[in-house]
Order: C-alpha cells, then sequence, then structure tokens
C-alpha cells in the first residue's frame, strides 16, 4: 500500500560511495550499490532520517511523497538477511581493522566535554556548556548516547540569540536539540520527537520558546510526540522574550500528558 509521508532520497551526483550512511540507517534501508548509496526498498525506510547527520556530502535529504509504507515486519526480515550475509562474510574472511574511508568529523554523533566547569585561560573568553553533537534535530540519531537518561533542553533556534548568555543560564549538563516549528517540518520533528522518547529514558525535558505565537508551537509539538511515544516525563516550558529576559516558566501537567499518552497507545 502507498501513502503520502516522508522518505529519504539520495542524490546520486554529491554521493562518493563513502558508505558512512549505512551503519546510520538502522533498518537497513541504504545500501552500497554499484559504488553509490542507494535507497534499497521503500518499505525499510521509516522516514525518521538517522542518515541524515552522517553524510560529507550532503547527499541524503528527507522529502515528502507518495511511497510504500513502512513495515516494520518486513524490516526484521531483511535485517535477518543481512546479518547472515555478514556473519558468512567474516567466515570466509579475515577481520580487517574499522577504518572510515572519509567523512565530515562535523557530521558525526558524539559526546562533547564542555570548558564550562573549568577557569578560562583569559577572561575574555567564554566557555562552551555544549555537551552534544549535532544538535539539529534533523540531524540528530533517535539512538544516539547522549540522549540517554539524559537532561534534554529542546530549543527554539532564536533563542540563543535572543539569550546573551543562554550557555551559562541554560545548557549546563544537559542535551540540546535545536528546531524552528514554522519553518522546518513540524510533522517530521513530532514524529523524530516520538522516536527520541520511546527509544530513550529521559530524566527531564525543557523546552525554551520565543514569544511569538508561532514559537509556542514548538511545546505542543514536544506534548503531541510524547503522547504518541506513550512516555510520560517532567517536561518545564520556558518563554524567552525578543530581549533575552524569562517571560514565563511553567511545568505541563504530567497528570494530563500521561492521560494523553494511554490514550494514544491505547
Amino acid at each position: 500500500m502507498r501513502a503520502l509521508r516522508n522518505i529519504v532520497v539520495i542524490d546520486e551526483e554529491k554521493c562518493n560511495g563513502c558508505g558512512l550512511c549505512v551503519p546510520d540507517c538502522r533498518e537497513g534501508a541504504i545500501q552500497i550499490v554499484e559504488g553509490k548509496a542507494r535507497l534499497v526498498k521503500e518499505q525499510y525506510c521509516d522516514g525518521l532520517g538517522a542518515c541524515l547527520g552522517s553524510c560529507p556530502q550532503d547527499a541524503i535529504s528527507i522529502e515528502q511523497r507518495e511511497a510504500e509504507e513502512f513495515d516494520s515486519e518486513e524490516v526484521a526480515r531483511h535485517l535477518g538477511k543481512l546479518a547472515g550475509a555478514g556473519r558468512a562474510k567474516s567466515a570466509d574472511q579475515p577481520a580487517e581493522p574499522e577504518t572510515l574511508p572519509c567523512g565530515c568529523p562535523g557530521a558525526a554523533s558524539r559526546t562533547l566535554h564542555p570548558t564550562g566547569q573549568a577557569e578560562c585561560a583569559e577572561a575574555e573568553t567564554t566557555p562552551s556548556h555544549l555537551s552534544n553533537w549535532p544538535v539539529q534535530l534533523s540531524l540528530v540519531p533517535p539512538q544516539a548516547p547522549y540522549l540517554q537518561d539524559a537532561k534534554l533542553l529542546i530549543s527554539a533556534d532564536c533563542v540563543p540569540f535572543a539569550v546573551g548568555d543562554f550557555h551559562r543560564r541554560f545548557l549546563g549538563g544537559r542535551t540540546l536539540l535545536v528546531g524552528c516549528p514554522k519553518l522546518d517540518d513540524a510533522d517530521f520533528y513530532r514524529r523524530k520527537l516520538a522516536e527520541i522518547f520511546r527509544q530513550n529514558e529521559l530524566r527531564t525535558v525543557e523546552v525554551l520558546h520565543m514569544e511569538v505565537p508561532c514559537c509556542s508551537g514548538l511545546v505542543r509539538l514536544v506534548e503531541a510526540a510524547l503522547a504518541e511515544a506513550g512516555k510520560a516525563v517532567a517536561v518545564t516550558a520556558t518563554k524567552i522574550g525578543v530581549n533575552g529576559e524569562v517571560l514565563e516558566t511553567r511545568r505541563l501537567d504530567a497528570e494530563e500528558m500521561q492521560k494523553s499518552a494511554e490514550v494514544s497507545g491505547a
């Protein structure tokens, strides 16, 4: 059955066949075929974009079009075949050292070691509290290790520009995700967040949004994603003024969110 949904598209002219996207696709939807990364079957692609941040050539994107519906049972069978082929190859060939043929270090998921806890060598240098990379919601894989047991900070794109001391006030000890609920694909964000909530146990979630009405959509996306994932997490929503001041901080009703989660999971 075909449906209108988000799905991966690969620009073969940009692709250099490095293969960095293959391990980041947990469903095995992307394979190297004749020297190029290809979507081997639409049913294997969940459209969440875990592979986006791994391509150094920027050859992978998400588009919305009519495609075969995602089929988790087909994915399981496909992964079983890939695992069997891998074991057969390992039995026939000696192990080779793991190497990366190429890649952009800035695109790979990693845990950082923020300098904010240490004194700066120069007084005019502002320390960074950033503890993860990437931070853009479209690029963050749901299974990134820094998401597990995290204090998650979900910020609208404009907030760090409005708040002069954003790192000191909000970022210390937290995992950061950023996005724009107005200009970006809100439905994609909702499904990506739902997958993050589904795969990880989070300690807290804080949403930072600007005072403009459209920006509060980020809070609604988080609520909808939690309900879709069937999770109830302590969530705080903080509204920021255009001059960088905190206008409002409120705790979302955990009981109501739990009810929404139960209804969604029913």
